[in-house]
């Protein structure tokens, strides 16, 4: 069974001296929002700074003066893009970032990055980039070109994790796997334990936790399939410092770091990236919005020969 666990992520800020995504949008907005990339609320989470959606496909957050929201599986999610920048308005605006990772199997998707953007391009001028090379792990990124200035203390990471140990993903499919039993195996006591959780069991197999507090946000989406396995943890606290747990955890033939904003990022790297990991690209660009997007994918080098993977030709085609 295969399941396209990449994500494509949008994050817009607003002026909030004009508009409050909390206190002047209604609840019936964001389940529009969400159902013109074709996926649903499932839940949602809530205090005084912010809103946590959980999504069929990934998670939206709100706060006062933005919104993020990531979307996996089939999703086209610029046109949940192109939907808030009709209703709400250019003129209160302030800037609006588009990233798509390389998917596993892009040529099943709806539409490309390139596609995306050009959709965009209606509205706002913009400017794009890849990180990190073509024929490996990468990220697209596309961002509003105006004169706006992002907030030095303005941070995101991202962890991203593919082809998760034997032992993690064995676990993780195990028929009849409660919530409870998965935030145990993933440890976010111990990581998380004072936010607030929101999570989901997907049938037959699948994750998602949104977690919050005050303003600080974080969230998890497995995709734990042996033949597709996948895992995102994105958050606003440093990701960097804790990634030796979640390696330790996942154990995954590769991963990739990305962050916005983290003027420490080779130093952190270096001080908590396990060395059985070995850096096989890292990229580093200041937009011109004043964010500073470092990327760096790992790959844990492979000690022996694997077998070849055989395939059922009478049964599903799309890895073929």
């Amino acid at each position: 069974m295969f399941f396209e666990g990449s994500e494509k992520k949008a994050e817009i800020l607003v002026n909030a001296s004009k508009i409050s995504l909390i206190d002047d949008i209604a609840d019936d907005f964001w389940t529009n929002l969400v159902q013109c990339c074709n996926a649903q609320i499932l839940s949602s989470i809530r205090n005084d700074d912010c809103k946590a959606f959980l999504l069929s496909e990934s998670s939206l957050f709100v706060w006062h003066d933005r919104l993020l929201i990531l979307t996996c599986g089939n999703t086209r999610l610029v046109h949940s893009v192109e939907f808030f920048i009709q209703q709400i308005g250019m003129d209160k605006i302030q800037q609006v970032i588009y990233q798509r990772k390389n998917e596993y199997f892009a040529h099943a998707q709806p539409s490309s990055f390139g596609d995306d953007i050009k959709l965009l391009g209606q509205y706002v001028q913009g400017k794009a980039y890849r990180f990190g090379e073509l024929d490996s792990h990468h990220n697209y990124i596309f961002h509003q070109d105006n004169s706006f200035q992002a907030d030095s203390l303005d941070k995101t990471y991202e962890f991203l994790a593919y082809q998760i140990s034997q032992q993690a993903s064995e676990k993780l499919t195990t028929v009849g796997l409660k919530a409870e039993e998965i935030r145990q195996f993933l440890q976010l006591d111990k990581l998380i334990g004072d936010f607030m959780l929101d999570d989901f069991v997907f049938d037959p197999f699948g994750y998602s936790v949104n977690a919050i507090k005050g303003k600080d946000y974080l969230t998890i989406h497995v995709t734990p399939q042996a033949n597709s396995s996948y895992v995102s943890i994105e958050s606003n606290i440093n990701l960097t410092e804790l990634t030796a747990d979640f390696l330790t955890i996942l154990a995954p033939k590769s991963f990739d770091l990305l962050s916005f904003n983290d003027f420490d990022f080779v130093n952190l790297t270096d001080e908590f990236i396990p060395k059985d990991y070995v850096s096989k690209s890292r990229v580093s660009e200041r937009l011109s919005n004043n964010y500073l997007v470092c990327f760096a994918n790992y790959i844990l080098p492979q000690q022996g020969f694997s077998e070849a993977k055989a395939f059922d030709i009478a049964g599903e085609n799309h890895a073929l």
